[in-house]
């Protein structure tokens, strides 16, 4: 008779956060996947729960190796328990892989649902999360491209960044999405030092610039429905901002239209208008 994997949600920081069925799955399982042994003996000290499964490493580095022995092990007929360091396998985890080769073995899946860092962030932002999507990790190279991609995304959007990098991401963010753009930080959520700041992209980038501590999770508002309505005089201070980032007269302007969703015509006309007139010869 085949195993099954089971997929646990381990807390964010407060262990009073899951319930009894993590602990009865913790002592029950034949194998316990982790990624880090010591967190694991932790999370047991700490939920008062004793295991007698055999415990093995599941990271990013040695997944691909584990997969064979895990599988065998269901095919068998063992349980294995597959926890992260915090949240739900799979969610910018390690999980999906073990998850696939399950499924393709005929494997059952199941879980036992805990805390998501992508889901309480949402919910404590108090930007609208009826609708919304899940970006992962930001890329350490080509944030910008990454931002342009998500310039016309009317959702609200979550991100994972760690926080020696959280300031440069903001500063792109503003840079790409509008320095108005309201977002929130959370970090640490749930722990001792819980801290959600709300603000915009240029606000919060500065922020972040003196430096940030602990897990993040970044909430940035969607895209406004239909043309913003921007003055000429806005409008130009938007492509001189791009400008001093770097970008050409041109492109700056293009990324100001894809912003903003106003003509070309509009956007080019502002930045001419706020051209200082030319000195009149006496």
């Amino acid at each position: 008779m085949a195993g099954r994997l089971v997929l646990g949600g381990a807390p964010l920081g407060q262990p009073g956060d899951v319930g009894p069925r993590l602990r009865q799955a913790m002592a029950d399982a034949d194998v316990l996947a982790c990624e880090d042994t010591r967190r694991l003996h932790r999370l047991a000290q700490d939920l008062e729960v004793r295991f007698n499964g055999r415990v093995v490493t599941f990271h990013e580095t040695v997944e691909t190796s584990r997969l064979p022995g895990l599988v065998a092990a269901m095919e068998a007929g063992q349980t294995v328990l597959l926890v992260t360091d915090a949240g739900m396998p799979s969610v910018s985890d390690p999980g999906y892989t073990l998850v696939r080769a399950a499924v393709d073995a005929g494997i059952e899946v199941t879980s036992v649902p805990g805390p998501s860092a992508v889901t309480t962030a949402l919910a404590v932002s108090g930007l609208p999360c009826d609708r919304f999507c899940f970006e992962g990790f930001l890329p350490r190279r080509g944030r910008r491209t990454a931002f342009t991609a998500l310039l016309t995304e009317p959702r609200t959007m979550v991100f994972f960044e760690s926080p020696h990098r959280l300031a440069d991401a903001l500063a792109d963010a503003a840079a790409v999405l509008g320095q108005d753009r309201p977002a929130v930080v959370c970090r640490e959520l749930t722990k001792t030092h819980e801290e959600v700041v709300r603000g915009t992209l240029g606000s919060l980038a500065a922020w972040a610039a003196e430096g940030v501590r602990g897990e993040i999770t970044l909430v940035v508002a969607g895209a406004p429905a239909g043309p913003v309505d921007l003055t000429p005089a806005e409008l130009a201070a938007e492509v001189a901002r791009e400008e001093a980032a770097g970008e050409t007269r041109k492109d700056a302007i293009r990324a100001v239209v894809t912003r903003t969703g106003l003509p070309k015509r509009v956007v080019f006309d502002a930045v001419v208008a706020a051209k200082p007139p030319p000195p009149t010869r006496g």
